[in-house]
């Protein structure tokens, strides 16, 4: 069983990016991740529906770090901190069987930019290290071809199609599913 700690948050940088805690600050970067339907056009999520809903989910999510059950980092430029750019997480911990399902986001400005690419390895690396986990996983429609190629980049390998399991605004949706064993594993 894996025993998580994320007392003091753990930042984490790359050569350009610096990956931190949200706070109250980043409520209208939040509610714009949240709501802008670009972003939102392969979560399956409805819009979020205000600044005062977003501010909550940022408080939802400090929770769930202090009680261990989920980490989520902002991405922020190292020169420009206290703007968030997109997120990256682990959550559906699996704790039992050190597994954790992978999350992220990057505003459309900087979709094609190297984001992903520079900040992935730093966090899977963490999460494989640190963490303690054996694999991981990513969720995403079949029509979001890009995170598909993110994915691929890093490691990833699809391991399952599953055909309409997903129910959302009135239709059926397929899930890919990809993962990644830890390659740090000797």
């Amino acid at each position: 069983m894996l025993e998580l700690n994320f007392t003091p948050f753990p930042e984490l940088t790359t050569d350009r990016f610096v990956l931190r805690r949200f706070t109250e600050e980043d409520t209208a970067e939040m509610y714009y991740f949240r709501s802008d339907p670009i972003i939102l056009q392969y979560l399956d999520k409805d819009p979020c529906p205000s600044l005062e809903e977003a501010k909550a989910f940022i408080n939802r999510i400090n929770k769930e770090i202090d009680e261990n059950n989920s980490i989520l980092w902002a991405i922020a430029f190292k020169d420009n901190p206290a703007t968030s750019i997109g997120s990256i997480c682990y959550w559906q911990l699996m704790k039992a069987h050190h597994r954790a399902e992978m999350g992220y986001l990057v505003a459309p400005a900087y979709w094609s930019k190297g984001v992903m690419k520079e900040v992935m390895p730093v966090v899977l690396e963490y999460g494989f290290r640190q963490m303690g986990l054996h694999s991981v996983e990513a969720r995403l429609n079949p029509g979001n071809k890009a995170s598909a190629a993110v994915l691929e980049r890093a490691g990833f390998s699809k391991e399952a199609h599953f055909k309409e399991d997903f129910f959302y605004n009135g239709k059926y949706t397929d899930t890919l599913v990809y993962g990644l064993v830890n390659p740090y594993h000797t």
